[in-house]
């Protein structure tokens, strides 16, 4: 059940992240690596616009994935606007996706569990992901909801920074799609 990506929303959500994630300078990342650019998708995922056009277009992006996935989540707090936003559009285009969030470590209280919200073991689940760079905190949810006893069939990430995260992700056996790459953002803005 391929469904076609909104060529006009992806080009709307190109802009929205220039607009407010996107930035040239000299920055270090959350890897510890230098970068001319930097993308915060936080201020694009959470705000009103963005998140019905990441909801849209990474449902689009998932159902064309022919993942047959259950849920969506992934590492709090990047992926968390990301798996609420797709989660919300599938209720208007089901079969319904529902989310959850992994913690970066367990709670010391409460039920002590390390990922909250529509999770059980033997679901499929997508990884969100908001950019991803290394690929080092989309690995971190792999490995909390695989120890869940949950199934991987996917990783959907807003930004994708080309700078090998997607390839250290496929080499754990893990399909990657991006509804947006670095270079996408670097032509435009």
């Amino acid at each position: 059940m391929a469904e076609q990506i909104d060529s006009a929303a992806h080009a709307e959500l190109v802009e929205l992240l220039i607009a407010r994630s996107f930035r040239r300078g000299q920055f270090t990342l959350a890897s510890g690596r230098t970068s001319s650019y930097y993308v915060d998708a936080r201020p694009t995922t959470m705000s009103a616009r963005g998140l019905f056009l990441v909801g849209r277009l990474g449902l689009a992006t998932v159902r064309g994935a022919d993942w047959e996935a259950t849920s969506i989540g992934g590492l709090t707090l990047g992926a968390d606007p990301v798996a609420y936003a797709v989660a919300r559009a599938s209720v208007d285009a089901p079969p319904v996706l529902d989310a959850f969030t992994v913690r970066k470590a367990a709670k010391t209280h409460g039920t002590g569990r390390r990922i909250e919200g529509v999770f059980a073991a033997g679901s499929r689940v997508v990884i969100a992901e908001d950019v991803i760079t290394t690929g080092s905190s989309a690995l971190e949810a792999v490995r909390a909801v695989r120890e869940g006893e949950a199934t991987v069939v996917g990783i959907l990430a807003v930004v994708d920074r080309e700078e090998g995260g997607r390839d250290a992700l496929e080499a754990e056996g893990l399909e990657v799609r991006a509804l947006v790459r670095l270079s996408e953002l670097t032509a435009s803005a």
